[in-house]
């Protein structure tokens, strides 16, 4: 059962929309102006995330365990009907009170890490090649059977199971590794009123004909970030993109504001998040000739660090970066979406959200660099060692994803450079969106410096 909701989730870095404007200069980076963010707290933000009702709907907690694994590593240190679950579900009370399972922000937003959980490491991990209709199906029909007092717990899961089954026939990659957000967003508000939010059985959308990879950036990043997404077309209150997860479950606007007047603490909470340090032994004197070389070749469009620590916020167009440019594309080849956006929910109140679409991308802020592989914006390249030199990217790699391992040299994946693709495990650069080109900046240093600016990130 735990197969049926794993990864159908939305959260920022993923969740993309558009809005009405474009500002867009072809030969130049565009500064993006800060917005206004509400504060909170962040203890409470981080127990709203782990343990709050952001969705109200899900599999009925004794069918969850009849059907997974209870969960032995506990890396949340979760008491009460948490405890047996794994990181990336909690266990809420619906409406009706009976107990159920959902997912949490921690299924894009986390990943085991060499044994370990890294809250605000985006998972590289995860599976949509899986159609999970049949079990959505399964479910239902199951819950629908029951009689009496346990007729309670289909109504308690009606509504998850309700998107699950609509969603996932339209939501399944062709590699594992990648996260399909931006898709699951537009089958969910193509089936939701802009104004009430309420289901609409009835698909009220045309929807795109491609599936957009993306990559989930790290949740620390984004203190530094004036704008969301890997376009930076996310401005306004960031709560309001942060608790768009709601959208999978959502009855109404009197909920999504219920859920909404938490975001301001796990936002806060998101804000405190600080990158793992790298754990082996940095070459210092390398790694001072990196920074040299960094600020000298890098540092206009990624910032510096430091104790006095500089952060841009450029959008830099697509002549300039020239990375895969399904992703901004998109923006603009969909506009039905502009349309559902700029008259939603989301745009309203004292903290409204919007959204400025780019053609091309935000220079992210570079800090735990190291262990956010795989890199580009659609997760393309497998090292950091392969972003500063293209000749290393390979036209097709595979990584495990059983027993993945790290190399903290390149540092980066550990992969193997295959003629073609021949399963699932097998990242394919010739697919439309999947492309591993662009980015060609480190190029123009010698070998020499680019073993340095890797030392040198290393300690970001």
């Amino acid at each position: 059962m735990k197969k049926l909701i794993v990864l159908f989730f939305i959260s920022t870095g993923c969740f993309a929309f558009v809005t009405i404007a474009d500002q867009f200069r072809e030969d130049s980076p565009v500064p993006i102006p800060p917005s206004k963010q509400r504060r909170g707290n962040a203890e409470k933000g981080f127990n709203y995330l782990v343990t709050g009702d952001y969705l109200k709907s899900g599999i009925p907690y004794s069918m969850f365990l009849l059907g997974s694994q209870r969960d032995t590593n506990n890396f949340l240190q979760r008491s009460g009907n948490n405890k047996n679950l794994s990181h990336d579900f909690t266990a809420v009370k619906a409406p009706n009170g009976e107990l159920v399972v959902a997912p949490n922000c921690l299924q894009c937003h986390a990943q085991v890490f060499e044994n370990k959980l890294v809250v605000g490491l985006g998972n590289s991990l995860s599976d949509y090649t899986i159609n999970r209709e049949g079990t959505a199906l399964m479910a239902e029909r199951f819950l629908k059977n029951l009689k009496g007092e346990q007729a309670t717990k289909y109504e308690a899961a009606r509504d998850f199971i309700t998107s699950i089954k609509t969603i996932a026939p339209s939501l399944i990659a062709p590699i594992k590794g990648v996260n399909l957000a931006d898709h699951l967003a537009y089958l969910l508000v193509s089936h939701r009123d802009p104004k009430t939010l309420q289901w609409s059985e009835k698909n009220m959308l045309k929807l795109p004909d491609e599936l957009i990879p993306t990559d989930v950036p790290a949740w620390w990043l984004l203190k530094k970030k004036n704008a969301m997404f890997y376009n930076g077309f996310g401005r306004g209150d960031f709560g309001r993109f942060l608790m768009a997860s709601n959208l999978l479950t959502v009855t109404d606007t009197a909920e999504a504001r219920e859920v909404d007047s938490h975001f301001n603490d796990v936002l806060a909470y998101i804000n405190s998040i600080e990158p793992p340090k790298y754990p082996k032994p940095i070459n210092e004197v390398a790694a001072s000739k990196g920074r040299s070389v960094f600020e000298a070749s890098c540092s206009k469009c990624h910032g510096k660090y430091g104790e006095v620590e500089e952060y841009p916020n450029l959008l830099i167009p697509a002549s300039i970066i020239k990375t895969d440019s399904l992703l901004y594309t998109a923006n603009y080849s969909n506009p039905q979406f502009i349309n559902w956006f700029n008259k939603s929910w989301f745009t309203t109140g004292n903290h409204p959200a919007k959204l400025v679409p780019f053609r091309g991308y935000i220079a992210p802020p570079l800090d735990g660099i190291w262990v956010t592989a795989p890199y580009l914006h659609n997760g393309s390249v497998p090292t950091l060692e392969a972003v500063l030199n293209t000749k290393l990217r390979p036209k097709f790699w595979q990584r495990s994803f059983n027993k993945p391992s790290y190399n903290y040299e390149t540092p980066g994946w550990n992969f193997e450079v295959k003629e073609s693709a021949t399963n699932n495990e097998t990242y394919n650069t010739t697919l439309r969106g999947y492309g591993n080109y662009g980015h060609d900046f480190g190029d123009r240093l010698s070998q020499d410096d680019r073993k340095a600016v890797i030392e040198y990130l290393k300690t970001l």
